[in-house]
Order: structure tokens, then C-alpha cells, then sequence
């Protein structure tokens, strides 16, 4: 009955990216400036793992038999200007899929997609609904091309934007040209931000909030609230936005090294929630000999910080190089992202003109994710938190490498083929290595 549930679902999503292709084969050129604007997106991704060395699991472990996952997302974008300087957005998306493992098992995911869906059944939700307003500020002007959220038109270069409502923390900050989007770039979460990361959003990745964007030359000065989830981990938001939060600052700087453009951004994150402590959890263990558990000590209000850096540099017209490092501090438990205290990422995006496939990418990248001492001991200790425990824990860090291909089919579709092999799943020398392939189609118009 399951397979042929999974049967059903595969040949509906596949059938809805097809639909979703066949206007972007007669799609019009879009016009230089924009009072509204619609666009489709449609991104079907599946991925299979072999069945792989484990001397043992816990409750919040990779499975390590055989698993194949999917996911299934389907987005409008609609947008009008409503006054001089205004945008409003709107996006409703349909999603369906099924997570290895019930998304537990790791700390770098391998499908960017998978929090956003909820089951085998396809459901529809608001995305986001938010306004934008630019003031600009002289400094001569530029170009803003038709994409995405984004009305073609023409801003100047010094300006102050102000974006509030419901959107992601990632539409504003931590941008990089190379590895940000798992629709159409590398697929690990390692690869879509920090994986240390812990941005305020619901389990969907989305929230409520504010954020201004000062662009002065070549410095952009980014600062935001949002909200985040009432329960870590959870879907339901808490409003209370005054109390429980996250801010973050970022400062970027673009350069050019030998005429080819980069750009250097520092971003400094702070939350406020209710959280639980492993150091808490561990001595409530102790006390009374048993494995500790953050369920039991979550009573109180936390502050949870991190500071990362992000550069991006093109080599050439064909090749870009990029480099993300975070360290959160790891006194408290996840609130709204995964399990991951220091990160490391880093690799290289190159387009297929060389081979005269101009619209062609070819990604690689290597990650590293590693624990606070205060997670660590809680999952040495058998501890079990959100998304990882395997009753033990031999640790070493997390490490990830990705490789991709996107090949252009026709205007607006691509199909990409990816593979992902990590050591010490969820930091654990004693499972794994395991190896992940994918195949991603992708349209948007």
C-alpha cells in the first residue's frame, strides 16, 4: 500500500512539473520596469540512500537500511507596486514529500527542500506576504532586473530598504552568489546558509519580522527582528516578538581582486527564547540517575548567539569560489534550525561555457560540522535532542562533501544530478559513511 501511496505521489509531482515546464518553453520577455509581476517555480527532488555500517541506533537515528525520499514544492510569486518605492509580495506554495528518517539522523540535511513539506499529501500554505519600501538616496542609479520577489525597475545605488511581514531571515541576509538556493544550487542545508546558523523562523523556515538594508557605495549595513517558533523545532509562531526573537546584524563589502568582482559579509546573530540548557540537562541527569533529557529542563529563558563570515569571490567570468565559518556559542539547544555549533564550508561553482553549455553549473563543496562540549557530553551521556541521538555517542565532526551537475534542458527547466557522502553521521565515528544520490528537476517562468 506504501509503495503504491509513493507511486501516486511520484507520478502527481511529476506530472505538476511537467505542467509547470511547458509555459516556460513561450514565457515573454519581461519589460524594464514592472508596476506588477507573477512567476511560477516548480522543483521536484528525489534522493536515495544505500544501506550503510551502524554498530548501533537510537531514537533519533539515520535509519541504516535503504531509504528513498522526495520532495515536491510548487510556488507563485505575485507582486504589485502599491505606491513610489512600495512592493508587495505574495506567495502561496503547495508541498508534498517524505524525509529520510523522519528528518532525524544528521546535522547537515541533504534536501535544502524538506522542512518545508509536511507528508505524502500535497498541502497549501502562505509562504510569505510582506512589504518592501526603497527610499533612495543618490549615488547614481542601477538596474534591477525581473526575478523572483523582485520587480524589474531602477533604484539608486545609495538607498535604505525596509522589508516587514511574513518572509525567511534568508531572503535578507547571509546572500551568496554560489551556494544560497537548493532549488537550483547545491542541496545541503551546509550549503544553503550556516549550518550554525540558528535563524528565528518556524520548522518551515519562515516568520515575522522586520528587516533594513542600508546601501552606501560598496558597504551594505543589514539589521532584523524576527519571530521564531513557540516550541523549538515547531511550526506555530510566537508573536510575541518584543519577548522572544531573533536580531542579527550583518555588514557586507564588495571588492574586486584582478578585476573580478567578491564580496565579504560578517553576521552577528542573538536569540531570546525558552530553551533548554544541556549543561542543565546533564546534572538534572545525574541527580537522578538517568540519561539527560532537555524536555525536562526547558523552564526558562535563554540567550543563544553566534558570528559567521561569508565571502564569495569570482575567479573569472566561469568560475566563483565561496567560504562560510560560523561559531555559535552551544549552551542551549536548537530553537529553529539544526544541530550544528561550528561550520565550515567552503567550494566552487563553474559554468558550462568552457564546454559551450552556457547555461549549465557544475558545483563542488565540502563541509564540516562540529558540537559545543555542552551538546557533545549530553549526546556521550545518551542524551537525545530534536533531530539527533543515537543512545551514544564516538565523537568526530560531521564532514560532507557535494558534487552537482545542472544541465539546462530548454528555457527555464533544468534536471540536476547530485551525489552527497558524509562521514560520522550526526557525529557519530561508529555509523556511516554513507553516500546520498539525488536527481532535482526544476522550472521557473
Amino acid at each position: 500500500m506504501s509503495i503504491l501511496l509513493n507511486r501516486r505521489c511520484l507520478n502527481g509531482s511529476l506530472w505538476a512539473f511537467i505542467g509547470a515546464a511547458l509555459p516556460a518553453l513561450v514565457w515573454a520577455q519581461s519589460p524594464e520596469v514592472e508596476d506588477w509581476g507573477a512567476k511560477i517555480q516548480a522543483t521536484y527532488l528525489w534522493q536515495k540512500k544505500p544501506g550503510f555500517n551502524a554498530a548501533y541506533s537510537g531514537p533519533n537515528s539515520l535509519r541504516p537500511d535503504k531509504e528513498i525520499s522526495y520532495t515536491f514544492t510548487t510556488t507563485a510569486y505575485l507582486g504589485f507596486r502599491p505606491w513610489q518605492g512600495g512592493e508587495l509580495y505574495f506567495n502561496p506554495e503547495v508541498t508534498q514529500g517524505e524525509p529520510f528518517s523522519n528528518l532525524t539522523g544528521l546535522g547537515g540535511f541533504t534536501n535544502g527542500e524538506v522542512t518545508r513539506v509536511a507528508g505524502p499529501n500535497p498541502k497549501a500554505y502562505r509562504q510569505r506576504l510582506f512589504l518592501r519600501q526603497t527610499w533612495n538616496r543618490g549615488g547614481g542609479e542601477e538596474k534591477v532586473e525581473s526575478d523572483i520577489n523582485q520587480l524589474a525597475g531602477v533604484v539608486d545605488k545609495n538607498r535604505f530598504v525596509l522589508t516587514a511581514g511574513n518572509f525567511s531571515t534568508l531572503d535578507v541576509f547571509d546572500e551568496n552568489a554560489y551556494a544560497k538556493d537548493p532549488r537550483i544550487q547545491f542541496m545541503n542545508w551546509g550549503n544553503m546558509t550556516y549550518a550554525a546558523y540558528d535563524y528565528a523562523a518556524d520548522s518551515r523556515g519562515f516568520g515575522w519580522g522586520f528587516a533594513g538594508e542600508w546601501y552606501q557605495g560598496d558597504w551594505v549595513l543589514r539589521f532584523g527582528r524576527m519571530t521564531g517558533p513557540k516550541e523549538p523545532n515547531m511550526l506555530p509562531i510566537d508573536h510575541s516578538i518584543g519577548k522572544h526573537y531573533g536580531d542579527q546584524v550583518e555588514i557586507e563589502h564588495a571588492h574586486e581582486i584582478g578585476g573580478q568582482p567578491g564580496k565579504v559579509r560578517v553576521l552577528a546573530w542573538r536569540n531570546r527564547a525558552v530553551l533548554a540548557r544541556y549543561r542543565d540537562a546533564i546534572n538534572y541527569g545525574a541527580a537522578h540517575g538517568e540519561a539527560p533529557d532537555i524536555f525536562k529542563v526547558r523552564n526558562g529563558e535563554q540567550i543563544k548567539y553566534g558570528l559567521g563570515v561569508n565571502i564569495e569571490q569570482a575567479l573569472s567570468s566561469n568560475l566563483g569560489v565561496f567560504l562560510r565559518a560560523m561559531q555559535a556559542d552551544g549552551r542551549t539547544e536548537t530553537w529553529a534550525f539544526t544541530e550544528v555549533d561550528q561550520s565550515l564550508a567552503g567550494g566552487l561553482s563553474i559554468k558550462g561555457s568552457a564546454w559551450g553549455r552556457t547555461q549549465d553549473v557544475v558545483g563542488l563543496a565540502l563541509m564540516r560540522n562540529g558540537l559545543s562540549r555542552d551538546r557533545r557530553e549530553y549526546l556521550e551521556a545518551g542524551g537525545i535532542s530534536f533531530f539527533i541521538g543515537d543512545g551514544r555517542l564516538n565523537y568526530r565532526p560531521e564532514t560532507i562533501a557535494e558534487a552537482y551537475y545542472s544541465l539546462n534542458v530548454v528555457k527555464g527547466a533544468w534536471i540536476t544530478l547530485d551525489a552527497q557522502r558524509i562521514l560520522n553521521p550526526a557525529y557519530n565515528a561508529d555509523r556511516g559513511p554513507l553516500t546520498v544520490g539525488s536527481i532535482r528537476l526544476h522550472t521557473e517562468f
